[in-house]
């Protein structure tokens, strides 16, 4: 069974999550620059066995687009050309940055440790890929 992989975009740093062989469970797998985001991806894809990749559509609580959501669109233009034979699928990413936090907080991570963005950007990741898994 092909594996899915959680995208969180963002201009400076990527959050990736990725499930397990059965589809069952989304697991943080690292945030990569974004700058070196396609390289990671390239690799990963062939290694992890990948056939879909979910990117977190960035939108405003009223649905209209955010400050980021042409980054992201040009993004998935990269990742059409980069993996034609891959299921790229948008999935709405509101909130999931309060979500990651809270999760952390739940989870009784330091307050240090919640500092870390790229920690956030995993978790948001991951639950953009379980948002996906629990709508299919």
């Amino acid at each position: 069974m092909k594996r899915i992989l959680g995208i969180d975009f963002g201009m400076k740093r990527t959050g990736i999550a990725i499930t397990d062989e059965n589809n069952i469970i989304a697991s943080g797998l690292t945030t990569v620059l974004t700058k070196e985001v396609m390289t990671f991806l390239t690799k990963t894809v062939k290694e992890k066995n990948v056939g879909t990749l979910v990117l977190g559509e960035p939108k405003r609580l009223n649905m209209e687009d955010s400050h980021s959501s042409q980054n992201v669109r040009l993004f998935k233009e990269a990742l059409d050309k980069q993996f034609p034979d891959l299921n790229i699928v948008m999935m709405d990413e509101r909130f999931t940055s309060k979500m990651a936090m809270q999760s952390l907080i739940a989870g009784g991570v330091s307050k240090k440790k919640r500092q870390q963005k790229e920690l956030i950007d995993e978790v948001s990741a991951t639950i953009i890929l379980q948002s996906y898994m629990s709508s299919i």
